[in-house]
């Protein structure tokens, strides 16, 4: 093991940087994939943004995905992702939206 991996587990003791990667990747190959409405580049989300509700619906959805690992085909890592991914989304709308970038 090099001195690198050796500061990485001191640092990342439970592969964290691995996993939020996995994430990041994850979440990028999502954009391709989501509802938009013809020509436009709009996502539900950003309906439910306009209607000030996206904190309580990403709230639920990462609710959904985490209470549904381990039941819905087993251990699903994609249950985690898309868990993960809403939390992220509902860190956005807590606080940015609020105009309290400097803790973003």
């Amino acid at each position: 093991m090099t001195s690198e991996d050796e500061a990485r587990k001191l640092l990342f003791k439970y592969d964290e940087d691995k996993i939020l990667q996995e994430v990041h990747d994850y979440i990028k190959s999502t954009y391709g994939e989501h509802y938009a409405g013809g020509d436009q580049n709009i996502q539900i989300q950003d309906v439910f943004e306009q209607m000030d509700i996206s904190e309580e619906f990403t709230r639920g959805c990462a609710m959904k995905y985490l209470f549904r690992f381990g039941k819905k085909n087993g251990k699903n890592r994609k249950d985690l992702l898309k868990c993960i991914h809403y939390v992220c989304l509902l860190y956005h709308y807590a606080f940015k939206s609020e105009g309290r970038d400097e803790n973003y």
